[in-house]
């Protein structure tokens, strides 16, 4: 049954498919922006703000790690990475593919290379016996077409049988983020950070916590005329919201 999703100030904000969001994209990146990189490191941001508020009071001496795939996902989660480890948090970064990166999260991970973080092999990561207080899903977002293989499959099973909450960016990698459907193996997410808007395929049973992230996206590419969006900004004087959701009737 479709849901509605709902800021704590009761803002309703609309759910959109994934081809609308490919759509948002577009649109802010040819039409309004702002550009890729913007949305990128405001994603990261967020994705680190919330990590810190997730881990509490102990975040300066958490063990994080940070899984990130090829695409502007991953782009956003090397993004948070850096910023952890700007900030003194023990990071190890782990990703699918180095020498697949797209120019977007390439450009990240050479700023990563500056700061205290660490980047790992998935061997090393799988066969490691260091702590790990929480993990960064940025594996896959809302591009999911099929069930995840490969190095993302290997990735998603380590996080699960890890033992450490898992803080998602966008959505929990492996579930469509269109149908709510989890073809193969999927992130058991603690809490899921989506960005800009949620997605229609974010249901209760997998995203844990759910909250809205601002990305810098602007009224007016909601309302462009290939999307028609009904959107009242919902953040208030806050970069991140609480979302809740109920069932449409």
């Amino acid at each position: 049954m479709p849901l509605r999703y709902f800021t704590d100030t009761g803002i309703e904000v609309p759910a959109v498919t994934t081809e609308q969001m490919i759509e948002v994209d577009r649109v802010a990146i040819e039409d309004t922006g702002p550009n890729l990189f913007q949305m990128m490191e405001n994603a990261g941001r967020n994705l680190a703000q919330q990590a810190i508020t997730s881990l509490g009071e102990s975040w300066r001496g958490a063990n994080i790690v940070v899984l990130a795939g090829n695409g502007g996902n991953g782009g956003g989660g090397i993004c948070g990475a850096r910023h952890l480890a700007n900030r003194g948090a023990q990071v190890r970064l782990c990703l699918v593919s180095p020498d697949r990166l797209g120019a977007a999260a390439m450009w990240q991970r050479h700023i990563l290379q500056a700061t205290p973080g660490r980047e790992v092999n998935i061997h090393s990561l799988t066969n490691s016996n260091e702590p790990v207080d929480i993990i960064l899903d940025a594996l896959i977002g809302y591009s999911l077409y099929e069930a995840p293989r490969g190095n993302a499959l290997r990735l998603i099973q380590w996080a699960n049988g890890a033992g450490a909450p898992i803080l998602a960016l966008d959505i929990p990698s492996g579930v469509n983020a269109t149908t709510g459907e989890t073809p193969g193996e999927y992130i058991k997410a603690r809490w899921t950070l989506t960005l800009a808007l949620p997605k229609t395929g974010l249901l209760p049973d997998h995203t844990g916590d759910l909250i809205l992230a601002d990305i810098g996206i602007p009224p007016g590419a909601y309302a462009w005329e290939t999307l028609r969006l009904s959107y009242t900004p919902p953040f208030g004087g806050r970069f991140l919201v609480p979302l809740s959701m109920t069932s449409m009737v």
